[in-house]
């Protein structure tokens, strides 16, 4: 958690560094030797509306380019262009970094983002990061096709350009505008070789089911370019079901794992991991604690009415073991449960680590480090090992001298 705000009280504003505020990351990095051995974060993220200007610069449509200039200038960044929703994510102001960010200092060159995303890497001791946007995660739901089809290529272009192309230690699977199945494929097509792209991502909270066959030949090139498809979770309070719900700690503990399971269920029952069997699907921000209902779930119903998917050749569980998961948010509370899901999942070749800094529910390398449970190679492989063999990526140069 971020240090509480009364020991910024004798700070001036302008001096507040995220480096500060995770001082105590850094400390937990040095005593567990994390230079040791490689850290890669599979989700973190930035905030992709504080550099909207620059974004929509990138922009091919003058019509969507203009409506949403007019919407910035207007100090009006997520109506429109994003779908915004009621959310609660600061905690009623004690996660102090969401407001504080915005007023950190940074030099002209190289790029905020780059800047900031280093600071608090160097603070946990990451050693690559996979980025993501954040009000985009909702962009899936806008109500205009082709407003997340332009925003999309805006953002890419932009990504890969002015923050990708200038750091080797930043990495991000890019958005996929999957409400356009023809734009999804382009996108494969213009971006798949870009400097940095270490796949793509499907932000899971929409309504397009997965196995339609306008899909199956963007899957195809994914799997021909062998680059990994996520999708990652998000909550959607508009949701009918979740309009049932008067709290965002009830939204927020469903809402992040409904969308993923719904689109699991449907990739499996309907074959995909035949139909793509090199194909690698991570599912990212839903926690663990799902994956073991599922695969019960699904294999109790596939035994009593197999000939409802007989595309399948295994149990459902036994394809969810061949995919990848994201550590978080782990849920910790009960260990021996966390084992067990551990052993289900086959996390020491299967999971990897990731923060989702800077989120109010970040959780740094140690949450898998100091698990009772693991082998210092099975914490090696969640932490890195697992990423670099996924993502096929090499060290920066300082690391892979202390590492060798």
């Amino acid at each position: 958690m971020d240090l509480p705000l009364s020991d910024f009280r004798n700070m001036a504003f302008e001096e507040f560094d995220t480096s500060k505020l995770l001082a105590h990351a850094a400390k937990q990095a040095v005593e567990r030797g994390y230079r040791n051995f490689p850290i890669v974060d599979v989700d973190s993220h930035h905030y992709e509306s504080e550099s909207l200007n620059e974004i929509l610069e990138y922009m091919d449509d003058p019509v969507l380019q203009q409506l949403a200039m007019s919407a910035s200038q207007t100090g009006m960044k997520h109506v429109g262009m994003f779908q915004g929703g009621v959310g609660y994510q600061d905690m009623g102001g004690r996660v102090t970094r969401y407001a504080l960010r915005k007023i950190e200092k940074t030099a002209g060159d190289p790029h905020r983002d780059i800047t900031l995303t280093k600071r608090w890497m160097d603070a946990m001791g990451t050693d690559i990061a996979v980025m993501f946007p954040t009000p985009m995660l909702t962009l899936g739901l806008h109500p205009q096709v082709e407003v997340e089809v332009a925003l999309a290529r805006a953002y890419n272009r932009w990504l890969t350009e002015r923050v990708l192309a200038h750091e080797p230690r930043l990495r991000s699977m890019l958005y996929l505008p999957f409400n356009d199945a023809d734009a999804a494929y382009r996108t494969v097509k213009e971006f798949g070789t870009a400097k940095g792209v270490a796949g793509f991502m499907v932000t899971a909270a929409r309504h397009r089911p997965v196995q339609h066959n306008s899909y199956m030949k963007t899957y195809a090139l994914l799997e021909e370019m062998n680059l990994p498809l996520a999708f990652h979770a998000g909550y959607n309070w508009n949701e009918q079901s979740m309009e049932m719900m008067n709290k965002f700690i009830s939204v927020h503990a469903i809402g992040f794992v409904f969308y993923n399971m719904v689109h699991l269920t449907n990739w499996i029952m309907n074959g995909l991991p035949e139909r793509f069997p090199k194909l690698k699907v991570l599912w990212v921000e839903s926690g663990l604690a799902w994956v073991p209902f599922m695969m019960q779930r699904l294999d109790n119903e596939y035994m009593m009415r197999t000939s409802e998917a007989p595309a399948l050749k295994k149990r459902p569980s036994d394809y969810m073991r061949d995919m990848f998961f994201s550590s978080q948010p782990m849920e910790i509370t009960d260990l021996a449960m966390l084992e067990q899901t551990f052993r289900m999942i086959k996390a020491e070749s299967q999971l990897l680590y990731s923060s989702d800094y800077p989120h109010w529910d970040f959780d740094l390398p140690s949450v898998i480090y100091d698990l009772p449970f693991l082998s210092e190679q099975a914490k090696r492989n969640i932490l890195g090992g697992n990423a670099m063999r996924l993502f096929n990526l090499k060290l920066p140069a300082q690391k892979l001298a202390r590492v060798a």
